[in-house]
């Protein structure tokens, strides 16, 4: 089971942070869609702080691939990363993994839609994070050094770089702007994402 270490930031100019990522060596991965269903039992795995997830990679101009994990609750390490243990495998079907969830009596509980590109860098994976509504965000996700290298890379500050869970990014846009996070796309009802101006 592995043991997943990740941060996350608020990016006020993403143009800036991928020139940043040029400059320091950083290695495209993916372009694309990110569409997470995660999946409950009334939830049962809410109120134990658990995560089941279909993820759905959707890359521009390729192949779709798909994982399902589960995620362990959600703590913080000593060097103050969000930590969560986590077991992840690829499958051939997302949708068909929905169905054999469904079958064992769990429903989709959320969807979350993302635009991302994905870097290596410095010996961890950045991941920029363009939601239908919300702030751009960033995702440095590997080992503690790794992680304290990339953000040196990228010239983040590093008390702007958190530990935390995407609903609390989601609650700080809603009190600064006054509009609701949107984080699946259904939800904006025919108008342009974010992401159509990355």
């Amino acid at each position: 089971m592995a043991n997943e270490l990740e941060l996350k930031a608020v990016v006020a100019d993403p143009a800036r942070l991928r020139a940043a990522l040029s400059r320091s060596g950083g290695t495209a991965r993916f372009r694309g869609l990110l569409r997470d269903w995660r999946l409950d039992r009334e939830g049962a795995l809410l109120a134990l702080d658990q995560v089941l997830r279909v993820r759905r990679w959707i890359p521009e101009g390729g192949r779709e691939r798909a994982e399902i994990a589960w995620k362990g609750p959600t703590t913080v390490s000593p060097d103050g990363m969000k930590q969560r243990e986590e077991i992840e495998f690829a499958v051939e079907d997302g949708a068909g993994a929905v169905k054999l969830f469904e079958a064992l009596g769990y429903r989709l509980s959320q969807a979350i839609d993302r635009f991302v590109e994905v870097y290596d860098l410095a010996g961890a994976q950045v991941r920029l994070e363009w939601y239908p509504r919300m702030d751009v965000l960033v995702e440095i996700e590997g080992d503690v050094a790794g992680i304290e290298s990339a953000i040196r890379a990228l010239d983040i500050p590093r008390g702007q770089c958190l530990a935390e869970a995407l609903p609390w990014f989601a609650q700080r846009f809603e009190e600064r702007t006054g509009q609701r996070a949107l984080l699946a796309e259904v939800e904006l009802a025919g108008a342009p994402p974010t992401w159509a101006r990355a």
